[in-house]
């Protein structure tokens, strides 16, 4: 329940804060910086996740996660206090460093306490827990700050992160392990630079500067020479962060790519189908968690039938296979949407997309897990979400280019200067701003919108068929830990064709633990 939270708290926070954005510019002012409050949390949070991971393994998991949890907290009443946009700007940073650690202790944790075979019995929560933010998150951060204030939206963080850090510091327990090696700072420097890079040229690509321009071209220099010396000096490090032999797994590579593939289909829906409902099917901004109901409980329910399958069968190569055909078949089906298009055939196309999704968001961690070694359990377990965040950070960036771009030649096409005047400022016009178009405008901006999301999707089936080829390579190896019939032997499924899935699987007598460890984590997880 403490990991539940600890997870929800990290989800949340965007989905709250998004709804409560006018009212904070209202009070501090400072529209220009307006998406640096959003910008300095993502920032922070995928900068941080990979250092956050490898700070578990070298110097223990509770420890670092509590410390995550506490530095989310204290950034989060910082925001609260804040008197202008730069101090939030900062205050966010703050918290988005220690969000940074608590998705991956959350799934660290369950790593080292649940052997693989058992795990898939959490994924159902883990799912909902997601399901519950995107679902919830708008409907609360309006109801806090119509009823609380905007300051409410981040102080509500601090008795979940309470009762967080009460129940993980009361009834966690996990083995303490201290390593004596050196923090790579160097690493962990370069690492920050190239993140930060490749996210700032996916925000600002196409909206804050041109795709050609100096600011642009300069980011993407910059990160590409550093993520080059990031890999040198990994090389050298003692205790790299992100140490390369994690990728000699084929299994776990394919799990990276495949979790980027995911994060860019997913986040380029959540984004863009409310957009779609609220502009051209007439829904309502204020419910707008509840416009992707279809697609979220579709992928919370397959979520928890694949990872009960997974458990009671130890197979799972199937899952990845058949959630990428089902995600290019619902973002297919998604891209032919156009202004006749009703709710429940939308709902339906959604629903398709979020079996997909159910099948590979909690698989793609359990494969990546189990194809390293124990004592790599966290920076496997960062560098699948790091390799998702980033995935969602071009997924939104490129289907947001091509859906403005759209948008202003549809417009063009329909109205001529006139048209392309109504959405020079943003392709994505607020319903009180749509309210106030002429009709004729008000029609040519929905056929345009369509028309953009259709681009949008188009890009996003493409990006999912390269997931489904990804995914007939991944090879199916035991999961370590006992399953409900008999355990899984180290020599179980052994095939010379990858030697450190073999070395990961001779690996599992001390990753899994006894039986009675196993029982002792899953009691840990379930309180």
């Amino acid at each position: 329940m403490a990991l539940m939270i600890a997870m929800l708290l990290a989800m949340l926070d965007n989905m709250i804060i998004g709804t409560a954005m006018p009212t904070i510019v209202g009070e501090l002012g400072g529209l220009e910086h307006l998406s640096w409050v959003v910008t300095a949390y993502t920032l922070a949070t995928a900068a941080s996740t990979p250092i956050w991971g490898k700070l578990g393994d070298m110097y223990g998991r509770k420890g670092s996660f509590l410390t995550s949890i506490v530095i989310f907290l204290v950034g989060s009443a910082l925001s609260g206090m804040a008197q202008d946009m730069g101090q939030l700007i900062g205050f966010r940073a703050v918290q988005g460093l220690g969000a940074g650690g608590l998705m991956v202790g959350v799934m660290a944790i369950i790593g080292d306490l649940i052997p693989p075979r058992e795990r898939g019995k959490y994924q159902g929560m883990m799912a909902g827990v997601m399901a519950l933010a995107m679902i919830g998150g708008p409907l609360v951060g309006g109801t806090i700050t119509d009823h609380l204030g905007w300051r409410w939206s981040f102080y509500i963080n601090l008795p979940l992160g309470a009762v967080a850090l009460a129940m993980v510091s009361a009834v966690l327990h996990l083995p303490k392990n201290r390593k004596k090696a050196k923090i790579d700072y160097a690493g962990a420097a370069l690492l920050t630079v190239g993140i930060t890079s490749i996210v700032l040229v996916t925000t600002w690509g196409g909206t804050e500067y041109a795709w050609g321009s100096g600011e642009i071209i300069g980011l993407i220099v910059a990160g590409v020479a550093a993520i080059a010396a990031f890999l040198f000096v990994q090389t050298k490090a003692a205790e790299p962060v992100m140490p390369l032999h994690i990728f000699r797994s084929r299994n776990f590579t394919l799990m990276s790519v495949i979790g980027f593939l995911v994060g860019f289909a997913m986040f380029g829906a959540v984004v863009y189908l409310p957009l779609f409902q609220q502009a051209v099917q007439g829904a309502s901004a204020t419910n707008s968690g509840l416009l992707l109901l279809p697609m979220l409980l579709s992928m919370m329910v397959v979520s928890l039938i694949a990872g009960r399958v997974t458990t009671s069968s130890g197979k799972y190569k199937i899952f990845p296979i058949a959630g990428g055909a089902l995600m290019v078949v619902g973002l297919f089906l998604l891209a032919q949407m156009d202004t006749g298009t009703s709710r429940l055939v939308s709902g339906v196309y959604m629903a398709v997309l979020g079996a997909g999704l159910g099948f590979l968001m909690q698989i793609t961690m359990l494969v990546a897990q189990n194809s390293v070694e124990m004592k790599d359990m966290g920076v496997a377990s960062s560098t699948t979400t790091l390799f998702r965040t980033l995935g969602g950070s071009f997924g939104v960036a490129l289907m947001g280019s091509l859906f403005t771009t759209r948008v202003q030649d549809t417009m063009s096409e329909r109205l001529g200067s006139a048209g392309a005047g109504a959405t020079a400022g943003s392709a994505q016009l607020d319903a009180a701003s749509l309210a106030k178009l002429p009709a004729a405008v008000r029609e040519a901006y929905q056929h345009a919108v369509a028309a953009g999301t259709h681009s949008a999707f188009v890009l996003g089936a493409g990006v999912a068929v390269l997931g489904f080829l990804v995914a007939l390579f991944v090879k199916e190896v035991p999961l370590r830990g006992a399953g409900p019939e008999a355990p899984a032997t180290p020599e179980a499924g052994a095939d010379a064709d990858s030697d450190a899935d073999s070395d990961v699987r001779s690996d599992s007598g001390t990753g899994a633990g006894t039986d009675s460890a196993d029982q002792a984590g899953r009691e840990a997880v379930a309180r």
